[in-house]
């Protein structure tokens, strides 16, 4: 069997390749499935789509008109995937539901002390052998308060890392975490934990009850100077509210890995294009923000761990067999 995997980073390629053990043959795209692309999966019976991919209705009609029986997403959010539509063409849907967390944890807290530190502008200015430390003034994270909201897997190995750093834990969440709550952290209402935290941290799906968690109102709850890292899903922040309080000068620093309509932006070349977007235009002028490039979860750990994850669902469905993983079952 031969699987089409779309979306497929360089860096990726081997991993997945290696991660299907014979006959099973992966032919590797760098394209993305979208309703372009959509019909160069014909013959194909299983597909491998990243998490930018379109997923939608039309996406899926072209692939079961295709041929494709098997949808096998390399991510944990499926919040691009049209499930129904799946259903109803009786297609089976399957995910990643689990990969090392230190990777996204990890990463929040390098946005959170690179815009604290002021590290990208630091080392702008020593390229240019300027070595001045006007402006590059940050601050002590110990003995601050870190708000998590979302006390899952990431959510807890953020707030371990935030407990080494001595700071005091808020959470919110559905469920209280117990390891959490081990670790010190209380767990307050949304509005709590914006207006008291220093550092506020998003682990949380998006969904439509989370669209725009972090809207105007829970922008303008928060401390003026206060560090906001996304590195889940970009839909939840209000992005243009964030500008609208950037303009105002308000916060120490904005870290995000994420962005709500990264689709057809990132993971792609856009430096020879005009890019028309002009909420992420102004956004990346900003001093205090650093924007990267849903990069969080891009170590060979987590990568490795999402290849086999992936063909193991794959194989599961060519043995009949379902998991955990599976969002929408062979029907």
């Amino acid at each position: 069997m031969e699987i089409l995997a779309f979306g497929v980073q360089a860096d990726e390629k081997p991993l997945i390749e290696d991660a299907f053990p014979d006959p099973y043959q992966v032919r590797c795209l760098d394209v993305f499935l979208n309703e372009d692309t959509a019909p160069i999966a014909a013959g194909y019976e299983a597909v491998s789509t990243s998490v930018n991919a379109d997923l939608g209705a039309r996406v899926l009609e072209i692939l079961a008109a295709g041929g494709t029986r098997m949808i096998a997403q390399r991510s944990t959010g499926f919040n691009n995937v049209d499930l129904p539509t799946a259903e109803r063409l009786g297609m089976t849907v399957a995910r990643v539901s689990y990969y090392s967390p230190y990777a996204v944890a990890e990463f929040a807290w390098a946005l959170a002390l690179a815009v604290d530190r002021r590290v990208v502008r630091a080392s702008t200015r020593t390229r240019d052998f300027d070595f001045r430390l006007d402006g590059l003034m940050g601050r002590d994270l110990h003995g601050r308060t870190a708000g998590v909201l979302g006390t899952g897997k990431i959510g807890e190995a953020f707030a371990r890392i935030a407990h080494g750093f001595g700071m005091r834990l808020l959470g919110w969440d559905i469920a209280e975490n117990p390891a959490c709550m081990q670790l010190g952290m209380a767990y307050v209402p949304r509005e709590r934990l914006l207006a008291e935290s220093d550092l506020v941290t998003l682990h949380v799906p998006l969904m439509p009850q989370t669209l725009h968690l972090i809207d105007a109102a829970a922008l303008r709850t928060m401390k003026d100077d206060a560090i906001l890292v996304n590195t889940s899903r970009g839909g939840l922040i209000d992005t243009a509210a964030l500008v609208t309080e950037l303009r105002e000068g308000r916060f120490t620093g904005v870290g995000l890995d994420v962005y709500e309509a990264e689709a057809g932006l990132f993971f792609l070349d856009k430096s020879l294009e005009a890019v028309g977007d002009d909420t992420l235009a102004r956004l990346v002028t900003f001093p205090n923000v650093l924007v990267t490039s849903h990069q969080a979860y891009y170590t060979r750990d987590a990568v490795g761990q999402i290849a086999e994850t992936t063909a193991r669902n794959v194989l599961d469905y060519r043995a009949g067999r379902r998991s955990e993983n599976v969002l929408v079952p062979r029907s």
